[in-house]
């Protein structure tokens, strides 16, 4: 590490200027936290087109959003609000952080490995990896094994986060030996994930539920791996959520700045992301760091697919693997700029726009709940295309404020 610094090609910090990636980092570290909120701040703008050409009326318009902010339970953090028992927005709140904590994991996944220089693709397919190992530990292994539920749910967690992370870690170990694109590979390895599931789950599978042979599902998990013994945030037997898995969370985004920030393992990694070939001249090995960046980032996503069997599900079923949550993960380290705090934010967006935008929270008498869903996609890839776009935006910020400059000499 030391040689390389020494050497001047690569700053621990501040990328070289020189080039365009370069140029363009700095663009980005200029912009701060505007431009993802005016990326996100168009997104809605340009959805909002979509909403009054529904409602034809701007104060309409401006109401379905009111509707998918308060459908969330945002509102709950709104001082002037009130609410008795049971309280409302709280429960809505909980739905949305429900959704939120996998979210968050699978945008660290996402995050860690595109500072490798890396795109995950893969963040679905681990996910669902650590949600049937996590299923499997849980549901079976009680059955010839009596483990305390501390043990029992570590077990569950740590086999998970291993299996996601050693498929991930192919996808990395195929770009180091063979030079295999790593966005060909996890998703070609997503597919195998969800049909080796649908083998497992599915009608006069292995694994299929003991109980009920016309349901294409796991067993249900032992009780004693529930986090719901742990406490929870609402019903514990509809979907409440675990103090456990938001603590969990929170705790992931700390690891992962700090992992990313202040170990040698990060500077190595973010080393290989800004130039792999500096980075072999001063010693560091860009193959062990494509295999480690991916593993690590295949456990967080793991991890989020334990969390929510253990948390919530309880068990799979063959409809869990047509989920998107690790696919929205990579909007979410787009939005959030691949930063612990942002992830968090973005992640809180997005899970808000699920939440918003169900038909159990949003109300039929201010938008057609058959259209929330379509507008929810809208919102999130006018979002993605922004970000893809971002450069734009950045520019535009750079020369209003060299105007402000000039007018101000």
């Amino acid at each position: 590490m030391t040689t390389v610094m020494q050497k001047g090609l690569l700053p621990p910090e501040e990328p070289d200027s020189t080039g365009a990636l370069g140029r363009y980092l700095l663009l980005q570290k200029a912009g701060g936290l505007i431009a993802p909120l005016l990326t996100a701040a168009l997104a809605f703008l340009i959805g909002g087109v979509v909403v009054f050409a529904t409602t034809k009326s701007i104060p309409d318009t401006l109401q379905t959003y009111r509707a998918i902010f308060d459908g969330a339970g945002l509102d709950w953090f709104l001082p002037w609000n009130t609410c008795t028992d049971p309280c409302t927005p709280a429960i809505k709140l909980q739905q949305t952080l429900l959704v939120w904590v996998p979210l968050v994991l699978t945008g660290i996944a996402v995050a860690f490995a595109f500072r490798c220089g890396l795109f995950n693709i893969g963040g679905q397919g681990q996910y669902l990896a650590g949600a049937i190992v996590a299923v499997i530990v849980a549901a079976e292994l009680p059955l010839h094994v009596d483990l305390a539920p501390v043990p029992l749910v570590l077990l569950c967690m740590l086999a998970a986060m291993g299996a996601a992370a050693g498929l991930a870690a192919v996808a990395g170990f195929l770009k180091a030996t063979v030079g295999a694109h790593e966005v060909i590979t996890t998703i070609m390895l997503n597919w195998t994930v969800i049909w080796v599931g649908t083998y497992l789950f599915g009608f006069e599978g292995p694994l299929q539920n003991d109980q009920a042979k016309e349901i294409p599902a796991s067993n249900t998990i032992d009780d004693g791996s529930k986090l719901t013994q742990a406490g929870v945030w609402g019903h514990p037997d509809l979907q409440g959520l675990p103090w456990i898995s938001l603590g969990v969370a929170i705790a992931s985004l700390v690891v992962y700045s700090l992992l990313l920030n202040r170990t040698t393992l990060g500077f190595q990694v973010r080393a290989v992301g800004y130039n792999p070939e500096a980075a072999r001249y001063g010693g560091i090995s860009v193959a062990r760091s494509y295999v480690l960046a991916m593993g690590i980032a295949g456990s967080f996503a793991g991890l989020a697919g334990a969390l929510d069997v253990l948390g919530w599900k309880f068990r799979l079923d063959t409809t869990d693997f047509a989920g998107s949550i690790g696919f929205i993960g990579i909007a979410v380290a787009l939005l959030g700029r691949n930063t612990a705090l942002g992830i968090g934010l973005a992640a809180l967006l997005f899970a808000a726009l699920q939440t918003g935008t169900s038909t159990r929270n949003l109300d039929p008498e201010i938008f057609p709940p058959e259209l929330a869903t379509p507008l929810t996609i809208i919102i999130q890839g006018l979002i993605v295309l922004f970000v893809g776009a971002d450069i734009v935006i950045l520019l535009l910020l750079r020369r209003l404020r060299r105007r402000q400059v000039s007018a101000a000499a």
